[in-house]
């Protein structure tokens, strides 16, 4: 595997999405908090991103998703105050 900055921006994305996941799970971050959606769709945008240097349709149409729930997510959070 070639290290080149898509791969090094994807890794950055998934290990925020990671992160996040992991840090719900412990009960460290609420899904409901807007850091969570937000960490969600930066990482997404970097995975995205990392897919124009290795395309991957089944990929890229989870992560599009992805964006999709997290903008939605990220809207209802800051919605609430």
């Amino acid at each position: 595997m070639m290290l080149d900055i898509y791969n090094i921006i994807g890794g950055i994305g998934a290990a925020i999405v990671i992160v996040a996941y992991f840090a719900t799970q412990r009960g460290r971050l609420s899904a409901s908090h807007w850091l969570f959606p937000f960490a969600n769709l930066l990482g997404a945008f970097m995975i995205v991103f990392s897919l124009f240097a290795d395309w991957n349709l089944p990929s890229f149409i989870v992560e599009v998703f992805w964006i999709f729930i997290s903008c939605y997510g990220l809207w209802r959070s800051l919605r609430q105050g």
